[in-house]
């Protein structure tokens, strides 16, 4: 079976690391994964490994990404965070680097701006030696735009953005043979709500969601990106009670990816 992970802060940010730690140790929880800009990250990364937790990945700052497609100074600024995010991972030997590519329904379009700040960016993470996993989103255009301009670069498959953000298209037929990382969550399949419920406490099909994963060459672990505070399913639950409901709908999942193999 694949391991599973949970992304840091999953039950909120009151939670203090040491019993984040503890509650995954208990759960059988071997990875996860948590924002680059995080102030404390060396020091969280230096105490996971003593727990025998890998950080597989590190998400990039997204508030405002679509600044990198318009000229000026917020681009500028907004290039250096992605590109700290890189020399993060670098430095706590963290292997990929997930970015998104925009936000929200009206995005800007794909210029040579935004163009010119990502080569910028996949020259950064080459020199670091960190790969830039691109995850869907709510545009199709700069995601392909970015696998087909950089063959080193690899796909973050977010499985309840693809079902709340567009409306049933389907990213692993076409970027599954990149696929570097993984976000599961479920949620309702409502246009732009991303609730980032537990797995199965949706509608999502997972079933299908683990055939696509079970086709692919993915490596990594099952990984969960869930967020107790985006809905009201879990405000009565325990922080040990959730995460013991997490680590269950995570090995269900891999449960289903080793089936369909």
């Amino acid at each position: 079976m694949k391991k599973i992970g949970v992304n840091l802060g999953c039950y909120g940010d009151g939670l203090p690391i040491e019993e984040q730690i503890a509650l995954m140790c208990e759960n059988g929880f071997e990875t996860t994964f948590m924002g680059s800009e995080n102030p404390h990250i060396d020091t969280y990364v230096s105490l996971l490994k003593a727990a025998g937790i890998i950080c597989e990945n590190c998400h990039a700052p997204f508030n405002k990404i679509n600044d990198i497609w318009f000229a000026g100074e917020a681009g500028e600024e907004m290039l250096a965070r992605l590109i700290n995010g890189v020399r993060a991972c670098a430095k706590n030997e963290i292997p990929t680097l997930v970015v998104h590519l925009s936000s929200g329904i009206n995005a800007p379009r794909i210029n040579d701006i935004g163009n010119a700040r990502l080569d910028r960016l996949m020259e950064e993470a080459k020199r670091c030696g960190v790969t830039i996993a691109y995850e869907n989103q709510r545009k199709l255009a700069n995601l392909s735009m970015a696998m087909e301009q950089y063959p080193e670069a690899g796909f973050c498959w977010d499985v309840g953005h693809e079902a709340c953000f567009t409306n049933g298209r389907e990213y692993m037929p076409l970027f599954g043979d990149r696929i570097v990382a993984l976000h599961l969550q479920d949620n309702h399949s409502e246009f732009n709500r991303d609730e980032h419920l537990l797995p199965y406490d949706g509608s999502i099909n997972m079933e299908l969601a683990a055939r696509r994963i079970a086709e692919s060459g993915y490596a990594g672990s099952i990984m969960l990106e869930v967020i107790r505070r985006n809905s009201h399913a879990y405000d009565d639950l325990t922080p040990a009670e959730y995460y013991r409901r997490a680590a269950e709908a995570a090995r269900r999942f891999a449960d289903a990816v080793e089936k369909a193999r």
